[in-house]
Order: C-alpha cells, then sequence, then structure tokens
C-alpha cells in the first residue's frame, strides 16, 4: 500500500544507521519505496543500503542531525532528485539515566533534548513547503515513547524529552490539519535495538524491531495521529497515566535506573 498509487513513496529517514531507523529503512525498501537514508556514520549507512533491495535507488546522507543546515541540505538534495518526498521519519534519538543533582549530567540534558526535540523540528520545516506544494497525501512522523507518559526516575532527560515530541506533534497537527499533511505520533514501548539493550531492568512485551517497523509503516500509511507499538504497551501507558501520584510515587520510586553516561563520554 503506497500513499499513492502507482508510485513508489519516496521515505526519507533520520536515525537510519542502526535501531528503530534501519528496521525501518528495511520494511520500506521490501515495499518498494525509494529511501534517503541520514545518520552519522557513513559505513554503517553504507552497509545498510548494501543489504536493501535495488540498493541503486537509495540516497546516504552521513550528517549530524544537531547540524541545522546540513540536514537542510541533505532534504533538499532528496527533493531534488525524486521530485520531492511522501514520507519524512523523525527516528533519530538517543537516550542516557540522568540524575538532576549531578552538575555533570546537565550537558547530557541539553544533548537529549537537542537530539530528540529540536532535530525532529529540524528534520520537518525544509519538506514542508514541497509536500504542501505537491499536494499529495503526505506523512510527518515523530518517533516518541511510552517513556513520555509519565517520567520515571533517572531518565528525566529521556522521558522529558519524548514527552515533548509528543506535545510538538499534535501541536504540528494542529498547525497542518487544513493541508494533505498527517501527522503520526508513534510511542514505541520496549523494542529489541542496540539502545534498549542496555537498560538494566525487565522490559515487558519487548517487540523484535522488524516486527515493530512493519506494524509502524502500516500505521503511518493509515495516517492514525497517535499510536502506541506494541498494543499491549499502549494499555498499561493508559493504565500508568490514570494513577493517582500518590500511588505511581509509591510503585516506582525505587524502580532500576537507566544507565548514567560515563564521564568523559559524548551523549
Amino acid at each position: 500500500m503506497t500513499l499513492v498509487p502507482g508510485r513508489a513513496d519516496r521515505v526519507f529517514i533520520t536515525g537510519a544507521s542502526s535501531g528503530i531507523g534501519a528496521a525501518l529503512a528495511r520494511e520500506y525498501a521490501a515495499r518498494g519505496a525509494v529511501l534517503g537514508l541520514l545518520a552519522r556514520r557513513r559505513e554503517a549507512l553504507a552497509e545498510l543500503v548494501a543489504s536493501l533491495p535495488h540498493p541503486e535507488r537509495h540516497r546516504i546522507y552521513a550528517v549530524d542531525v544537531l547540524d541545522r543546515e546540513a540536514l537542510a541540505s541533505a532534504a533538499a538534495d532528496f527533493i531534488e532528485v525524486n521530485g520531492g518526498a511522501d514520507i519524512v521519519i523523525a527516528s533519530a534519538g538517543i537516550s542516557h539515566g540522568t540524575l538532576t543533582e549531578r552538575p555533570d549530567d546537565l550537558p547530557v540534558f541539553d544533548a537529549v533534548f537537542a537530539t530528540n526535540v529540536n532535530a525532529t523540528v529540524s528534520t520537518f520545516a525544509p519538506f514542508i513547503f514541497q509536500m504542501k506544494v505537491e499536494g499529495t497525501p503526505c506523512r510527518l512522523v515523530g518517533i516518541g515513547s511510552v517513556a513520555g507518559i509519565r517520567g520515571m526516575r533517572g531518565a528525566g532527560a529521556y522521558c522529558a524529552s519524548k514527552a515533548a515530541v509528543h506535545s510538538y506533534c499534535e501541536a504540528l497537527r494542529l498547525e497542518l490539519s487544513a493541508s494533505n499533511i498527517r501527522v503520526v505520533t508513534i510511542a514505541p514501548g520496549y523494542i529489541d535495538t542496540p539502545m534498549t539493550r542496555n537498560n538494566r531492568f525487565p522490559m515487558p512485551f519487548l517487540m523484535p524491531a522488524g516486527r515493530f517497523a512493519a506494524k509502524a509503516a502500516d500505521v503511518i500509511a493509515r495516517g492514525h495521529s497517535y499510536r502506541v507499538l506494541p498494543w499491549q504497551m499502549g494499555v498499561t501507558a493508559k493504565l500508568l497515566r490514570l494513577l493517582p501520584n500518590v500511588l505511581f510515587d509509591a510503585l516506582f520510586s525505587r524502580a532500576p535506573t537507566k544507565k548514567r553516561l560515563q564521564a568523559g563520554r559524548k551523549a
């Protein structure tokens, strides 16, 4: 199922070198899409593209999403080469444990927000004008997280950044409601990726990345405004949101925390 019958979807994905981004690239390539794949690691991108059907159809961009000008240039190149974009997925993201009381964690807060929130805005911005002019069905896809539904101890930066992604995409959805562009927010639960393999706690309903990507692509095609995957985590998230604070605090005040970034390493 493509957004425009008879034409391959043109899909631009950030954070494409690993994890959810790479899984989405494989899924869309299997569906016949033409891809623009952006991440910092050129070698990883080249290896990924070489493994895809029709690698000659896809373009890679070794760009840091924090470099707004380089990201805009990559978007312009993809639009020029392919005549536009149908689906743009802001999948780049980082996750580190953080403690507000630790001064050395303050730069980590900055890096997590810059990558997870600001880069989502920078990813979408260069495509909106072209999408409106073309007038065919288009999608802007923000990757949130169930972690954005309630704050968890030791994960203040990540939880807050993903909550911000949810709210930003909701605002953008209203801004573009009269256009041909649908804004889709996908909130993954625990997906089996290099990022989650660093977690030091049980991960209920852990979903393989390939299965997540297939379901996410279906959600995107249908233009759903918001979806938690897997659905079991959606039910769990709703229940957590309904818990009174006193009960939530009692249950989670001693929960295991995310691993903090080692001193001297970049976020």
